[in-house]
């Protein structure tokens, strides 16, 4: 089965539970308006549907060959590239002084689940390149903004991120790459990068890099890094010093290209600086929080065809009878089936709220609410990438147990989306490090005063559930509130443990706080849907969907949200496994 793109459910989210209408009332660029956008949303579809979706297995068993430095990507790619760029995709949200559309991110991150559903290998490359454009745009001189951005938004260009190296993963302090200034003011870059997304590919004739590099007299560690725009071809047409050294063969996205790049094999390739000599991470970091969001996007995206399919798959698979069924019985049937299907269903509804919330934020980020929706942004954006990726993971294994035996071999495509969905909880920062930097940077923003207003905003969406009290309902508000509950002791723990420098504690509780923060958060997003959903009915709306929601919401307070009490336990006992952690592992 093929993908089709969820647009009614989409809007719904972004309205609902996103806040969209109020967005837009409140300030949208030019005259868009809810009408404007679910036709965007309806021809972004589409493009998903139909041009790129198809290409998604062909990618899969076709990879991506190196030869002689350069890469094929597979059949159908290079058209289907051409044609997402004609319908002007890449710049949706980039700034129109440089060819975009201007429209909110928001927007833009609803087309990008599109993207990443039909084909994440394929909405791999204009994710790059979306990050590029955000830190040159911020950063960048007027010189290289007026040379490369327009290209980059219309996506006549690629733009990638090299920040890995053989010894330097998460730790970039460790970075041996380097740069020399030059007479003319350009540098000289020298090193070696690793898992670079799209380092070579036949897309596009030009590819940007941004690479971090470090200067002989830059001070040691993080503190002494650059950040340098490299591109494959130079503006007088010659190709740069640099090229792509190897590919990765990989568990999964095989129609992306995973470059391993050398820079400077003739004497050092041609850069421009980004920023400030020594603040490169700064500039990178630019990058990150849309990049991080993105791949929360490309979680739910995978997480949502994995549903798609194993529903399809389970109404046509007829096995045993179900209680009181005559003949056999499609599995859908199935008490066990059920459970695992609703489960993947709210989860990507869940983790597609909390995505579509974080956009929102960084969009009310540059308006009126300024810094106040920044740190909101912040707090959410770990959230966003670790419990969708997380999700995206869990899904997409239920996917496979749904197709049983079929789901084992590559003929049905779960197993593909199965290994597609590992990746996205290791890069832009693992899913340990996001759980880190949510407790210990992002819970103490405002002096906790971020994560105390976000708590406060559940308990409101738990208040009207109790106030609704309508039966469909069942138990959700008062689970929600005791989710809420344990969210806020669990919080209290932790920046009771960073005041009282007892880092320890923290690190240890990170990872079970940040899921525990994801279920309550994704569990008042699908209370919202419900909200609305039921104020839908109220006013004689008669769309089935509305009663689906209340049922996929009364099903998440049942089945997961209840998991929270355990998770507050595991932040605030659970942590004393660090104090003999090391005698367990020995040996």
């Amino acid at each position: 089965m093929t993908y089709r793109a969820p647009v009614s459910e989409i809007l719904f989210a972004l309205r609902h539970v996103a806040g969209f209408d109020a967005a837009l009332a409140a300030g949208p660029p030019g005259d868009l308006t809810i009408e404007d956008a679910g036709t965007i949303l309806s021809e972004a579809a589409k493009v998903a549907n139909h041009v790129i979706a198809p290409l998604n297995t062909v990618g899969d068993r076709h990879g991506t060959p190196l030869a002689d430095g350069a890469i094929t990507t597979p059949p159908g790619w290079r058209e289907a590239y051409a044609t997402w760029i004609a319908g002007g995709w890449n710049g949706l949200s980039a700034e129109p002084e440089y060819g975009g559309q201007g429209l909110p991110l928001l927007l833009s991150a609803a087309c990008n689940e599109m993207w990443n559903a039909a084909s994440i290998a394929f909405g791999l490359c204009p994710l790059l390149t979306a990050g590029g454009i955000e830190a040159l745009t911020r950063h960048g001189s007027d010189d290289l903004k007026a040379r490369y951005l327009d290209k980059l938004v219309s996506g006549e260009w690629t733009a990638t991120m090299n920040l890995t190296e053989p010894q330097a993963g998460s730790d970039l302090a460790l970075l041996r790459s380097r740069a020399e200034r030059a007479e003319d003011g350009t540098y000289r870059i020298v090193g070696a990068k690793i898992y670079i997304t799209y380092g070579e590919h036949d897309l596009t004739d030009n590819i940007v890099h941004l690479v971090l590099a470090r200067l002989k007299d830059a001070p040691a560690g993080t503190r002494g890094i650059s950040l340098f725009l490299v591109p494959k071809i130079l503006p007088d047409g010659s190709r740069n010093d640099l090229r792509c050294s190897g590919i990765e063969h990989k568990l999964g996205i095989h129609g992306s290209p995973t470059c391993s790049m050398a820079f400077g094999d003739a004497g050092g390739a041609v850069g421009w600086i980004i920023g400030e000599e020594n603040r490169g991470l700064a500039c990178m970091f630019t990058m990150m929080n849309s990049a991080r969001l993105n791949v929360g996007l490309q979680g739910v995206g995978l997480a949502e065809r994995a549903t798609q399919q194993a529903l399809a798959y389970a109404r046509d698979r007829h096995q045993g009878k179900a209680a009181g069924a005559e003949s056999t019985s499609p599995i859908i049937d199935h008490p066990d089936v059920q459970r695992m299907l609703l489960t993947m269903k709210a989860y990507t509804a869940a983790s597609r709220g909390i995505c579509y919330l974080t956009a929102a934020a960084l969009d009310a980020a540059q308006g009126p609410e300024g810094q106040g929706a920044h740190d909101r942004a912040s707090l959410l954006t770990a959230v966003a990438k670790a419990f969708a990726t997380d999700i995206a993971n869990e899904v997409t294994s239920l996917g496979v147990q749904v197709h049983g035996g079929m789901g084992f071999v590559e003929e049905t495509g779960a197993a593909q989306h199965m290994r597609d969905a590992r990746i996205l909880g290791i890069y832009e920062g693992t899913n340990g490090i996001q759980a880190i930097d949510l407790v210990t940077r992002k819970l103490p923003l405002a002096g906790g005063a971020t994560v105390r207003a976000q708590i406060a905003s559940l308990r409101r969406i738990s208040e009207g559930l109790l106030k609704d009290a309508n039966p469909a309902y069942g138990h959700m508000g008062a689970r929600l509130r005791a989710g809420i509950e344990s969210l806020d002791r669990a919080t209290s723990f932790l920046l009771k443990a960073l005041a009282s420098n007892r880092p320890q504690d923290a690190l240890a509780g990170a990872t079970p706080y940040l899921r525990l923060f994801g279920l309550v958060q994704g569990g008042a997003c699908l209370a919202q849907a419900a909200l609305a959903s039921n104020t839908a009915l109220k006013a004689g709306e008669t769309d089935p969907a509305h009663a689906a929601r209340i049922i996929l919401a009364r099903f998440f307070a049942d089945n997961l949200l209840t998991a929270a009490a355990g998770l507050e336990e595991s932040v605030i006992d659970g942590g004393a496994f660090a104090d003999d952690a090391a005698l367990a592992l020995a040996g």
